[in-house]
């Protein structure tokens, strides 16, 4: 059995394409995501993207809202 070092060792001399691949798999291994939450979600931000991409809703600058908040907070 490979010791845990040389099992790093030999991910960290893979090129960048395959790290990233295996980073990945790994982080869904700690955290097994559900299909059918990962897909409500993604259809969530097509229909986000499209209401914006059509001007049925604007976007506001990040600034603008944290300052909006802080300005709430304070009071």
């Amino acid at each position: 059995m490979m010791k845990t070092e040389d099992l790093i060792a030999e991910a960290l001399s893979l090129p960048i394409e395959l790290r990233t691949q295996l980073a990945d798999k790994l982080l869904k291994s700690l955290n097994p995501g559900r299909k059918e939450i990962d897909d409500l979600w993604a259809e969530e931000a097509e229909k986000r993207v499209e209401e914006i991409r059509t001007g049925k809703v604007t976007t506001i600058e990040g600034e603008k809202v944290f300052r909006k908040i802080h300005s709430r907070l304070s009071k």
